[in-house]
């Protein structure tokens, strides 16, 4: 019972896993079929311009790679089903073994019941029973029995169901099995198809040759006289951006200077007028304190009186006791010490009134400390703005790195750095950047704000636009138009140009980025 348990879940645990790896391999293949079309939606407009390009191999290329994938999961999927086909083949066999025991087992109740027929035996076997206790256990006896046939019957009609729901699974997953085969097949048809016309592509990509090499080569001393540009341009931009500052920083020390001196005549006029008030607050204050001083001694003097005075009060009541004839002298001597309290309580209070005082002149004193240096900055402050002396504001291009929008979206086909051909293979590049094949029409944007440094136009009649972040620039060449002008603001995401179709009939932009005088990989920069 507890193999058969064990063996019931280990065959639904299975189907569950199965099922849901058999769900997620059909949601990749679903997600590359919208890719694959998506390619040859893109295929379809490239054609029309030209085929023989890079953008239209590397979409190819990647169409063939999307196909293998498919089939690759679509194997995956076949072996789970064919697990499944084989896990439900064990579970029938299992099943028809358990179904034949029952079914014998119930025949030969069968055949007891069928000897014992009859209402009149079962009757007969209840009433011959020696006691009422016999006979009712008798009864009892006949019901189960009757409720172990049905039982049994039940059994054999569970198994029998199930039998049956594992043979129509087993022939579900036979028919997946034989269209995922029927659709392997299509897709093998369909790689071998998609081969053949690369292979083709790249025959015509041998057989023009000659042209496109020249074509690459022409386009590659374009490339090296636009570096030799861009190089002289930015080299100057620097040495202009140092000449400018180092005008900046003289005319930021002579404002700096004539700051200071406005500021500093400022401050003297500000501390010849607060030293006066000082002066009469620290006057008041001296004042205060000698009065509190005078008037603590006072007190102190009072309270010294009024010990001395009850002194003499315990004597004079000590001598009354002795003498009642000088009960007259002792009331005085009370009344003079009462008077002696009162005057020390007085006191008291005026040293206490005059320490505070002396208190408030000094907190008096603190605030105008501290306002005559708030008013000392802020003059510091004004005289610095009107003579127009400010912080440089910091380039935030660097900041940015890795956080900027991409100029244009597509299908890179040249990345930077030195790269192989992907054709031919006896050519090497040299990029300087990225190039963007793009759809027709598209328009380039700037990734950062900035300032247009130049439009340079080309031979073959596109444009280069460069623009300048600080201690960086960024390239947008082979442009149709442009949208910007020299020494325009510009932000991010501003028009620069259309993009140009290339020699190969696609439309492609060639975005670079520029740290002083060295080209840097922009796909560490944008996403």
């Amino acid at each position: 019972m507890i193999k058969k348990v064990s063996f019931l879940i280990g065959i639904f645990l299975f189907a569950l896993l199965s099922a849901q790896k058999k769900e997620q391999l059909q949601q990749q293949n679903t997600e590359l079929k919208k890719q694959i079309a998506a390619i040859n939606s893109n295929l379809a407009k490239t054609q029309q311009q030209s085929k023989l390009s890079i953008s239209y191999l590397n979409e190819v290329n990647k169409k063939i790679q999307l196909r293998e994938k498919v089939y690759t999961n679509t194997q995956k999927e076949k072996k789970l089903i064919e697990d499944e086909i084989y896990l439900r083949q064990l579970e029938i066999n299992r099943q028809n073994k358990e179904l034949a025991v029952l079914r014998k087992n119930y025949a030969e109740v069968l055949v007891k019941a069928y000897k014992n027929k009859g209402v009149q035996n079962k009757v007969t076997f209840i009433l011959s029973s020696k006691n009422l206790g016999e006979a009712l256990r008798r009864v009892q006896y006949l019901k189960d029995y009757s409720d172990y046939q049905d039982k049994k019957a039940a059994e054999i009609s569970d198994v029998a169901k199930m039998l049956l729901q594992n043979i129509n699974l087993k022939q579900k997953a036979a028919k997946d099995k034989e269209m995922i085969l029927s659709n392997q097949q299509k897709d093998l048809l369909t790689i071998e198809v998609e081969r053949k016309q690369k292979e083709s592509l790249l025959e015509d990509f041998k057989k023009n040759e000659v042209a496109l090499t020249s074509e690459l080569k022409k386009k590659q001393t374009e490339s090296k006289q636009l570096e030799g540009q861009i190089r002289s341009i930015i080299a100057e931009e620097i040495r202009i951006a140092k000449v400018k500052d180092a005008e900046r920083k003289k005319e930021e020390a002579e404002k700096m200077r004539l700051a200071k001196i406005a500021s500093d005549r400022e401050k003297a006029r500000i501390d010849a007028e607060n030293k006066v008030r000082m002066e009469a607050l620290a006057l008041e204050k001296k004042k205060a304190d000698d009065e509190a001083r005078r008037l603590k001694e006072i007190s102190d003097r009072k309270a010294a009186e009024e010990v001395d005075k009850a002194k003499l009060a315990a004597i004079a009541d000590a001598k009354k006791k002795e003498d009642s004839r000088r009960s007259a002298d002792a009331e005085k001597a009370e009344a003079r010490r009462l008077a002696a309290a009162k005057d020390a309580a007085e006191a008291a209070a005026n040293a206490k009134a005059a320490a505070d005082k002396a208190a408030t002149a000094k907190a008096a004193e603190a605030n105008m400390a501290k306002k005559n240096n708030d008013e000392k900055k802020a003059a510091e402050t004004k005289a610095m703005t009107n003579y127009g002396v400010s912080s440089a504001v910091e380039n935030n291009f660097a900041a940015n790195r890795g956080k900027m929008g991409m100029p244009a979206y597509g299908t890179i086909t040249h990345r930077f750095g030195r790269q192989p051909h992907p054709v031919f293979k006896n050519i090497v590049e040299e990029n300087n950047g990225i190039k963007i094949s793009v759809a027709k029409g598209t328009v380039a944007k700037s990734v950062a704000p900035g300032v247009v440094s130049r439009i340079m136009p080309a031979a073959d009649g596109s444009k280069t636009v460069m623009v300048k972040h600080g201690d960086y620039f960024t390239i947008y060449a082979n442009l149709a138009n442009t949208m910007v002008s020299a020494n325009q603001k510009i932000s991010a995401g501003t028009s620069i140009g259309t993009v140009a179709s290339d020699f190969d009939g696609t439309y492609t932009l060639d975005f670079q980025i520029w740290s002083g005088t060295n080209p840097v990989d922009p796909l560490s920069w944008v996403n």
